[in-house]
């Protein structure tokens, strides 16, 4: 969506169902991507989420405040169109995994590195028979063929839902809280704190940047939202 401010153009945002899903309307009529393809997510849930957004809307159009709307012009104009692609590049992340690259010193920090990316590795040895290999420091490690591919069989074949975990993943430089968080084992909270424990063992020690915590908080919020995104697709 672009950023430019375009003046609300209609009074009422709703849903009704139609062929392939929930369409999102706006004043009764069928709303649209930048691409032009129908407004239309898969579950009632979502749909109404994102008519929520159009709702909300005060006298001009915020895009920044509509992230489930921005998911779902990216579902239908790029991803469905580009799904295997979009759904190896969330794949690839588990080869380098954020949480299996831990700190060796200081103990503190290992310590808290354990406690924060551990739940994720369980996650995947339990729910996805997937067992990953550590390494200290930033020196590559090479992850068992089998369980990047169970990796990959975990993601759903659906452009909404690889639009989420592919926001999920990039925002935390992790495949597997990404998909923890999907599957219900780890929160969102839990799964954010661990994409930044290593930021926030340095903003303990030398303080914090206030343009660079913006910048966080606004990431968070699309995480955040990504996470809706998924719960809304189960129903």
């Amino acid at each position: 969506m672009s950023e430019a401010k375009v003046k609300r153009f209609y009074a009422t945002a709703d849903v009704g169902e139609t062929e392939g899903g929930f369409a999102v309307r706006l004043d009764g009529r069928l709303a649209r991507t930048p691409a032009k393809r129908q407004l239309v997510a898969p579950t009632r849930a979502l749909a109404e989420a994102i008519a929520a957004e159009w709702a909300a809307q005060g006298e001009t159009i915020a895009p920044a405040t509509m992230p489930l709307t921005r998911l779902a012009h990216s579902a239908l104009d790029g991803v469905a169109e580009a799904l295997e692609p979009a759904i190896a590049e969330v794949a690839a992340y588990a080869g380098s995994d954020l949480v299996c690259y831990r700190a060796t010193e200081p103990e503190a920090l290992a310590a808290r590195q354990a406690a924060a990316f551990d739940p994720a590795l369980a996650f995947a040895e339990q729910a996805l028979g997937a067992r990953f290999a550590l390494a200290g420091g930033i020196v590559h490690v090479a992850q068992p063929e089998d369980s990047l591919r169970a990796v990959r069989a975990a993601i759903p074949r659906e452009p909404f839902a690889v639009t989420a975990l592919h926001a999920l993943t990039s925002l935390s430089g992790s495949a597997l809280l990404a998909l923890a968080v999907a599957r219900g084992a780890m929160t969102v909270e839990a799964a954010w704190a661990a994409a930044h424990v290593d930021e926030d063992f340095q903003i303990e020690r030398w303080g914090a940047d206030e343009e660079a915590m913006r910048r966080r908080e606004a990431r968070g919020q699309e995480f955040a939202a990504a996470a809706r995104a998924l719960e809304a697709l189960r129903g």
